[in-house]
């Protein structure tokens, strides 16, 4: 069964610290007239001096997509603003170092994990306050941004750290609700959600849930402009692509173990590279196959409904896929999220492929 318990109370002074040390860096990004000093990294690339080209390009995109809120164009535009600067991050990291914490999952942190954090959390106090509420998987609690705020972000600034050391592509995680909470909602209350995707180019995939779409841009012109590289995402129902997490379930859960051997026997392509975002991201490119992650007993569930999953899920739905909890078909949009470290086992895929993980799963689990 999916663990869904909150973290052991021995994390609560780690996850202090981590909140702590985002607002002492905030407290500290200010010169003496009170405004907010750059970042060293992000300064010296020059990042900074193209705000306004990237900001109005992304802008431009969405209102031609149909977003009509211009509170909502900034939400997202701050989102494309942190992606920008965690690239520049990325391409800086020399220094393996661990910040000497952990966060809620017991992860040793990277301190690359603490500027990627920081990166997002400085993009949105500066969107003109239309945030209200943010949560991290570095800094997990509903942390208040603005009076002013309407929007709440959940987010993984840095999903794949731990193979990060290795040149892996590695990504970034956004959900945006409406209203100033995050805990007791649902993602299908989300109203856009997003996933970078840092490799050889940088790209955003965006979800708007009204109107249904998704698309993809990418940062380009030395990150000074993003442009539409993929005007529309849909996933087609069949697609011999699999990627499976978590395999030590295989262990103790013989139905996964079944659908594993399925997959191998019907010659299925293996797209696996241990980073949730860069493999779900295959299924988006090539508009095909199939992501799972389940658990069982000896190996509990991981991933986190508020930062991944649910805006993972509105992608994988607005793209005409499907996004289902392990254990019951039920949209992962539809669980409702109980503590910022509520984790479930899912499976997302096009929907034929779906349907045959629910037979394995659910069907022959009955029998058995």
């Amino acid at each position: 069964q999916p663990a869904n318990q909150p973290t052991e109370q021995s994390n609560t002074s780690t996850n202090t610290l981590n909140h702590t040390l985002i607002i002492m860096s905030n407290n500290n990004n200010e010169d003496s007239s009170g405004g907010k000093k750059g970042d060293p990294t992000v300064t010296a690339s020059g990042i900074d001096n193209t705000v306004e080209s990237r900001e109005s390009s992304l802008a431009g995109i969405l209102k031609g997509k149909g977003v009509k809120e211009e509170s909502l164009v900034q939400a997202i535009v701050a989102l494309g603003e942190a992606t920008a600067r965690i690239a520049v991050h990325l391409a800086d990291y020399v220094d393996h170092a661990y910040a000497g914490s952990q966060n809620a999952s017991g992860d040793d942190q990277l301190q690359l994990d603490i500027q990627c954090d920081e990166a997002v959390f400085r993009a949105v106090r500066e969107s003109g306050g239309v945030y209200a509420t943010v949560a991290s998987e570095e800094t997990p609690q509903e942390t208040k941004v603005s009076d002013t705020g309407i929007y709440s972000l959940g987010c993984d600034p840095l999903d794949g750290s731990s193979i990060i050391d290795a040149n892996f592509s590695v990504g970034s995680i956004f959900g945006i609700w409406p209203g100033t909470k995050l805990v007791g909602r649902t993602g299908r209350e989300q109203l856009a959600s997003a996933v970078a995707l840092y490799g050889p180019r940088t790209v955003l995939c965006i979800a708007l849930a009204d109107p249904s779409t998704v698309f993809e841009v990418t940062l380009v012109r030395d990150r000074s402009l993003w442009e539409v590289s993929r005007d529309r995402i849909q996933i087609k129902p069949a697609g011999k692509v699999f990627a499976p997490g978590n395999l030590r379930a295989t262990n103790d859960h013989p139905q996964y173990q079944r659908l594993i051997q399925h997959w191998m026997a019907e010659r299925y392509q293996l797209r696996y590279s241990g980073g949730m975002v860069p493999d779900v991201y295959h299924i988006l490119a090539k508009s095909k196959g199939i992501f799972t992650n389940v658990s069982s007993t000896s190996a509990k569930a991981k991933l986190r409904l508020l930062y991944e999953v649910a805006p993972m899920g509105l992608i994988i739905e607005c793209a005409g896929g499907e996004a289902i909890f392990e254990s019951e078909d039920k949209s992962v949009l539809d669980i409702t999220i109980e503590h910022t470290d509520h984790r479930v086992g899912v499976c997302f895929g096009g929907t034929d492929e779906v349907k045959k993980f629910k037979e394995f799963i659910f069907e022959q689990k009955s029998i058995h």
